[in-house]
């Protein structure tokens, strides 16, 4: 591969804090990281990431897919030979659709409590365009 099909490999780059942060947790209290050995662990993660990427991208556009979804990244693994992670991520990602349902649920119900209307005002106003819904439909077709 080329420098320039390359370009945007170096603009990639994982934030240092974080990965000293996941060093320290996993490291003994009594053994050291050098710096060398910590850019060395971030470069390999990035490699890392892209290969995952590049195989998910590869998965993703022979199902004719425009968008990497989290099943490309666990089918990638698989062909990878990473089955070791697949139950820690099925987990995450069990997490992860948890989160949003209710993060989901909240905008919902948080823009009917933001429209400052009474719960009788909104029954009435669905009333309303369930017959105006209704009038449409029937004038369409008659």
């Amino acid at each position: 591969m080329s420098d320039n099909e390359r370009g945007n490999d170096d603009e990639l780059s994982l934030p240092k804090a974080t990965v000293q942060k996941l060093i320290n947790e996993m490291m003994p209290d009594d053994i050291a990281c050098a710096k060398d050995t910590r850019d060395l662990l971030i470069e390999c993660c990035v490699e890392f990431i892209h290969l995952l990427a590049s195989e998910a991208n590869e998965i993703c556009e022979k199902e004719t897919k425009k968008t990497i979804a989290a099943e490309h990244v666990i089918a990638a693994l698989k062909a990878l030979g990473f089955d070791g992670y697949l139950p820690e991520v099925e987990v995450v990602l069990q997490d992860h659709k948890t989160q949003q349902k209710v993060k989901d649920k909240d905008k919902k119900s948080g823009r009917l409590e933001n429209s400052g209307k009474t719960e009788e005002e909104l029954l009435m106003e669905q009333t309303r365009l369930f017959a105006e819904a209704k009038e449409r439909h029937q004038t369409q077709h008659h």
